[in-house]
């Protein structure tokens, strides 16, 4: 039977009382057998009892639905007087096909650039600007046509190049140049930011992923109303001025992220070669050829599907009333009309994987190996053993620390982790091999230890270890209205937000034998893709002066 006399929870600790001892320490100090099986009786009830007063944590979330079909997630706190509010559409870049790869993340940055009354001094000749930019784009995206038949033909090396531009294209070009200049004359620019923070907002961020995309910001309690007019406008009457010249940043911050850091363009060539089928194949950035290829037309019909309010979820978390907060929801929600298409699902499966496959990489970094297996995708009912396992592979205390940094010495690094995203999933295990090892030995001592798990149950207290950490972080995710604000984008995000509440019992019921199954069911050679980075040589500095 549980009992909670033994336990006290200090914020993310556990300490039992009266026997002044961490049960998460690793290490156990040296006990006569008595006193051993005295800490391991009150481990085993304070477990127990920390497990139950977790699950027992509940966030008391209100679900609402305007005629137009947005959904309205409601947190009621008053711990203090704020509020945490976002909203999440859901489109990611697994919505995207060929050809406008990266215009899931592009509308991440428009939806900044304001409305008819905010980011302009003079919206009409606004307007007017953007139209005749629009007719020039449309002369420009012709001698792209020709340009890419050119270099079909051998005539051009590369279509970036801007020396590679036609004549034409370059005499557009100056002109729609022009365009922006007379359009920047009348941009206000970051208004939208200026406005939030004068109303004392703070964090407005977003993000896009491979499922999503959010927006967020904590506003003081009563500045809700101006964060209601402020996010109805953007999504009701977004003005996407200086459309093309966002592509251009968008462009140098995939150049930056992905192409001048020492992994980035090679983790986003082993995940094309991880996914085959599947749009989690291509990055969230986008393509190269994409992003200068995406036209506003195509921005407009992509927006009109999957920013529709039936796609779309309100959250607020925070001092609010909840019934007359709903109200002014929907007095300012309500005008944005539903969309007239429903927005597609994502239909493309992974191929099953028929055979292992392998990635070698020279680059700037120290030799490490990373695997990637096929799993499941989110809410799952596999993923949740998955999870744990990945728990007892990984941490400071995992057995691929415990083994592979610690006892064998042939790492200084590792790593294992289950991720479930909307559609498919992966699990990734890997490590940073010491000086005088392969990546390829750290390879075979992963497998070794997921052999084990494939062989032998998890021991009851370590897996009682590894879900009462589980039952801790869950705790620590609702400990604030922005921490509960984000678990609610994600979970929502990836198709269901009820797992706020419902995951942690989920994670608490898996048994051993439930790993031991997924061990054995996922962790094959034909599911897998092993990507071994070794150290770039040096270039050899030239004898000529």
């Amino acid at each position: 039977m549980c009992s909670s006399f033994f336990w006290r929870l200090d914020g993310a600790s556990l300490t039992l009382s009266g026997l002044g001892m961490n049960p998460f320490s690793s290490g156990p100090p040296m006990l006569n057998t008595k006193i051993l099986r005295a800490k391991r009786l009150a481990l085993s009830l304070a477990l127990c009892g920390v497990t139950s007063a977790l699950l027992a944590q509940k966030v008391p979330v209100t679900e609402k639905f305007l005629p137009n079909g947005l959904k309205v997630l409601l947190v009621e706190r008053h711990d203090e007087p704020s509020v945490a509010g976002g909203w999440v559409a859901h489109v990611g870049s697994s919505n995207e096909r060929p050809g406008i790869t990266g215009i899931a993340h592009l509308f991440e940055h428009m939806m900044f650039k304001g409305t008819p009354t905010i980011g302009t001094t003079n919206y009409p000749r606004d307007l007017e600007i953007i139209a005749e930019q629009e007719k020039v784009r449309d002369q420009m995206r012709d001698e792209d046509e020709k340009q890419r038949a050119a270099y079909r033909r051998g005539e051009i090396d590369d279509l970036l190049k801007p020396e590679n531009r036609s004549e034409r294209y370059k005499e557009l070009e100056k002109q729609f140049n022009t365009l922006i200049t007379a359009q920047r004359q009348i941009l206000v620019k970051n208004e939208f930011d200026k406005i939030y923070r004068s109303g004392g907002g703070s964090g407005m961020n977003a993000f896009t992923s491979d499922d999503m995309t959010a927006y967020f910001i904590s506003v003081p309690a009563n500045k809700l109303e101006l964060w209601m007019w402020m996010e109805s406008e953007r999504i009701l009457r977004p003005v996407f001025r200086e459309f093309y010249s966002e592509r251009d940043v968008v462009f140098e911050e995939r150049r930056m992220r992905t192409e001048s850091t020492p992994l980035g363009k090679f983790a986003e060539s082993f995940n094309a070669l991880f996914w085959e089928s599947h749009p989690y194949g291509w990055p969230t950035v986008g393509w190269p050829s994409d992003i200068p290829a995406i036209s506003k037309a195509q921005a407009d019909e992509f927006y009109g599907i999957y920013y529709a309010p039936q796609n779309l979820t309100l959250i607020l978390v925070g001092d609010f009333n909840t019934d007359s907060v709903f109200a002014q929801i929907t007095k300012y929600f309500s005008r944005i009309p539903a969309g007239k298409k429903k927005a597609p699902d994502v239909v493309t499966l992974e191929v099953k994987q028929v055979a292992e496959k392998r990635m070698y990489a020279e680059a700037e970094t120290n030799p490490l190996v990373d695997i990637l297996w096929h799993t499941v995708p989110f809410g799952h009912r596999d993923h949740y053993p998955l999870e744990i396992l990945g728990k007892v592979l990984a941490t400071a205390t995992g057995r691929l620390h415990k083994g592979l940094v610690l006892t064998n010495e042939l790492a200084t690094d590792t790593w294992a982790d289950q991720s479930a995203q909307k559609w498919a999933g992966l699990f990734n295990a890997g490590g940073e091999s010491r000086e005088g090892h392969k990546p390829e030995e750290v390879e075979q001592a992963i497998y070794a230890e997921i052999e084990k798990l494939q062989r032998e149950l998890v021991p009851a207290e370590e897996l009682q270890k590894v879900k009462n950490n589980i039952a801790a972080g869950e705790y620590r995710r609702l400990t604030s209205n922005s921490a509960i604000l984000m678990n609610l984008v994600h979970n929502d995000g990836n198709g269901n937000w009820r797992e706020i509440n419902d995951a942690n019992e989920k994670f608490q019921a898996v048994t051993a034998a439930e790993i031991q199954r997924v061990a054995k069911l996922y962790f094959t050679k034909e599911n897998r893709a092993v990507g071994i980075y070794t150290r770039k040589a040096a270039t050899p500095k030239s004898d000529k002066p």
